[in-house]
């Protein structure tokens, strides 16, 4: 009979549990849109409710390469996220703020 990975983890020494989480960490840094979902425990149609979209407009979104800034940061803040995007370079990484502050100025208008 199949046990549950949780009784599993518990049976685990602490350097094992501690190694396991890391490497899930390591793991979710590294997502695609729709496994991201899915490790949120969101379906398509609890997103697409959110979004006030229908569950195909998210089936699409999570399958294109190349997309809106605005249509990932609805996405990812419909998932109780927020979106940063960082461009690295071998000398250090930079935050881009461009996009947030036009979210703001959109939200000033509307709200």
């Amino acid at each position: 009979m199949a046990k549950k990975f949780d009784e599993l983890f518990k049976k685990m020494s602490p350097k094992a549990q501690a190694e396991v989480n890391r490497r899930v960490r390591e793991l979710i840094v590294q997502l695609p849109l729709y496994e991201l979902r899915q490790a949120r425990r969101l379906s398509q149609e609890q997103l697409a409710e959110t979004l006030g979209v229908n569950q195909a407009s998210i089936s699409k979104l999570e399958h294109r390469a190349d997309m809106y800034v605005s249509s990932l940061r609805s996405y990812i803040q419909a998932m109780g996220g927020e979106l940063e995007i960082i461009a690295r370079f071998p000398d250090g990484a930079v935050q881009i703020k461009q996009f947030k502050e036009i979210e703001d100025k959109e939200q000033r208008a509307t709200g």
